[in-house]
């Protein structure tokens, strides 16, 4: 039993497993758009929404959060100036997902994970 054991594992050991989950949600947040299989799609849009949340806030406790976790000073900035204004009325749902069908060679469930405008 599985109890009290949150998060997906997606078969890597912690310390790649969190070095993905930052590369992907930095790129999300800095192209406002990626393309990922189902399962990292699904684990990588509590982040992002995390660090979208943070920007909201702006203070400087969040900012360092975001940027202990956002692996682009650039990004952080754009979370903190851009994104911040853009869901200043919206309380949360910044994503969306999109199925995008098998990826050809080992038809693994693909995903657009997409910032919501």
């Amino acid at each position: 039993m599985r109890h009290k054991v949150a998060g997906r594992h997606l078969g890597r050991p912690t310390g790649p497993r969190v070095a993905l989950y930052r590369t992907l949600v930095t790129d999300l947040l800095r192209h406002d758009r990626i393309t990922t299989t189902e399962p990292k799609a699904k684990e990588v849009r509590t982040f992002a929404e995390k660090m979208i949340t943070h920007g909201k806030s702006g203070s400087l406790h969040a900012r360092r959060e975001a940027a202990a976790f956002i692996t682009d000073p650039v990004v952080v900035e754009r979370v903190f100036s851009e994104l911040a204004t853009r869901y200043k009325e919206r309380s949360g749902g910044y994503t969306r997902m999109v199925r995008a069908g098998p990826r050809r060679g080992d038809a693994a469930p693909m995903t657009i994970l997409e910032l919501v405008q």
